[in-house]
């Protein structure tokens, strides 16, 4: 299993209607709006390394107010 989190800065006005859309994409298991540099910090658990990459620059970054995305993968179990 690998554990990741996403972290995604989107446009002016845009967080609430992502944060939803985040959230129903399949390897997403939480998504929350947060204050900082980023506004929203998505988590996901796959199978493999593959799908992180998927979920992050094609489904997320791949979304309309998507402005910018970093993945971080865990390294603990």
């Amino acid at each position: 299993m690998v554990h990741s989190f996403i972290m995604v800065k989107t446009a002016a006005g845009e967080s609430e209607r992502l944060v939803d859309a985040i959230r129903g994409l399949t390897q997403i298991s939480e998504a929350h709006i947060v204050a900082g540099d980023w506004d929203i910090i998505a988590e996901l658990d796959t199978d493999e390394v593959y799908d992180v990459l998927k979920t992050s620059s094609s489904d997320v970054q791949g979304l309309k107010g998507v402005d910018d995305a970093k993945t971080y993968i865990s390294l603990d179990d």
